[in-house]
């Protein structure tokens, strides 16, 4: 951890650092009120997927200039050099060639002006990103915090790791839930349309868990839950199954499913005789929380912005 320095420069180890006092501060008081720490603002992951903006993409009179106003048309080359695409140099190869389409045409011309904030503007069919209004986050979410923008009992919650952004204007939401004793990855947005889609059970988005349960689990079992096993409201199937670790009357599993039922992963275990002890959601779709740390937030990258959109047909 790096230590707070003094004016020349070198650390000082005798200085607590702010956030380390406020994180003292807040175990103390849940030891106090039995309750889970609270984050009083979210702490960045250690890997951002911000691109960084090429300096030929921007007028040297305005280095700051946003994508564009409401309404403006700009050069396509342009959107996509400032959506992170390429340079706008290569960006002219790629409409050259084919690459690039808008709005379901594909455009080889180079003078093409779109408005960044309606149209949808696809690279060699991966949607690009170009309304810089939308935010796309990934939260891990520690266990023991509720899954809602605020908590009439004073509960930890989703709201209260992202208070300074919605505070800043943005009007974000968690896309699905994940119960208060799971961890893991939760998408943060204010994407409507996407976040609707991604929860509607029609498009099939899977979603990875990785999963500590009672009892050595065979590896047979894996052939039952991807045939489907019949719960109170109805069947369920996994899509995916793997026993990772067996041993001394315990396993970790990995699960994929596509479905979004409450509790589902915990009650198609538990129905086969293996309950849950700890539930971490990994991955949803080909976006994956790696090694992102509890209560932290990332941007989401190009890519994988693109890879979700595909997911669900935008």
């Amino acid at each position: 951890m790096n230590r707070p320095a003094r004016r020349d420069g070198t650390p000082d180890r005798n200085r607590t650092s702010a956030p380390k006092q406020g994180a003292k501060r807040a175990q103390k008081q849940a030891g106090r009120q039995g309750g889970v720490p609270r984050l009083s603002n979210a702490k960045p992951a250690r890997t951002q997927n911000v691109p960084v903006p090429d300096p030929e993409d921007y007028a040297p009179s305005d280095p700051t200039a946003a994508l564009a106003a409401p309404g403006e048309q700009i050069r396509l080359q342009k959107v996509l050099a400032q959506a992170g695409v390429a340079s706008r140099r290569v960006a002219e190869d790629m409409i050259a060639d084919g690459r690039v389409e808008v709005d379901g045409e594909i455009v080889i011309e180079q003078g093409r002006r779109v408005d960044p904030n309606v149209a949808v503007v696809r690279v060699d069919g991966v949607r690009v990103l170009v309304n810089e209004n939308l935010v796309h986050l990934v939260l891990n979410k520690p266990r023991g915090w509720q899954s809602t923008m605020s908590d009439d009992m004073g509960r930890p919650c989703v709201g209260d790791i992202v208070a300074e952004r919605v505070a800043a204007g943005q009007r974000l939401f968690h896309v699905g839930r994940l119960d208060a004793d799971t961890e893991g990855l939760l998408l943060v947005t204010n994407d409507g349309e996407l976040a609707h889609r991604l929860m509607h059970p029609s498009y099939e988005v899977p979603k990875t868990y990785l999963a500590w349960v009672h009892g050595e689990v065979p590896r047979s079992l894996g052939s039952k839950l991807r045939s489907g096993v019949e719960l109170e409201d109805g069947p369920v199937r996994a899509d995916k199954f793997s026993v990772l670790e067996a041993s001394e009357g315990r396993s970790m599993v990995r699960i994929v499913l596509h479905e979004g039922r409450k509790h589902i992963v915990r009650r198609l275990l538990a129905e086969v005789g293996h309950p849950v002890e700890r539930l971490v959601r990994t991955h949803v779709g080909s976006v994956a929380l790696g090694d992102q740390r509890p209560g932290s937030l990332r941007v989401l990258g190009r890519d994988e912005v693109g890879s979700l959109y595909k997911a669900v047909g935008l």
